[in-house]
């Protein structure tokens, strides 16, 4: 049975710091991944892995002054989200981010919002 997480019911820290007015989070993971080949054939033979990426998106409504601040001073820093919905939760953890690029939208008839993106050393997923 699939696990059904609900925002309303999350919450998101940077630094420990609640993330108000978040939108969404994303995030994705990427190995690096090389092929070994044979000599004389089309087969491969062996896989060797290499770095892992690891990056991450905040949409949040306007603007964010910590995140901001945090793209301007290039410091380290920490994203925990708490997903729940009822009973269940599930942590995911970001160790060692560093703000990555800032976008900003105003589109008529909306709200502002702005997507904070950053990389980070690895996630952890309890």
């Amino acid at each position: 049975m699939p696990q059904v997480f609900t925002a309303f019911a999350s919450e998101v820290k940077v630094n420990e710091e609640t993330i108000e007015g978040l939108q969404f989070i994303e995030y994705s993971l990427a190995k690096n991944r090389q092929h070994v080949g044979a000599i004389g054939t089309d087969e491969r033979i062996a896989v060797y892995f290499g770095l892992k990426t690891v990056t991450g998106k905040l949409r949040v409504a306007s603007i964010n002054a910590t995140l901001d601040g945090l793209l301007q001073s290039n410091e380290s820093f920490s994203v925990s989200a708490r997903m729940r919905h009822g009973e269940a939760t599930r942590q995911v953890a970001f160790d060692e981010c560093y703000m990555e690029d800032k976008a900003f939208g105003l589109g008529a008839e909306g709200h502002a919002e702005t997507v904070y993106t950053f990389t980070a050393t690895r996630v952890r997923e309890e």
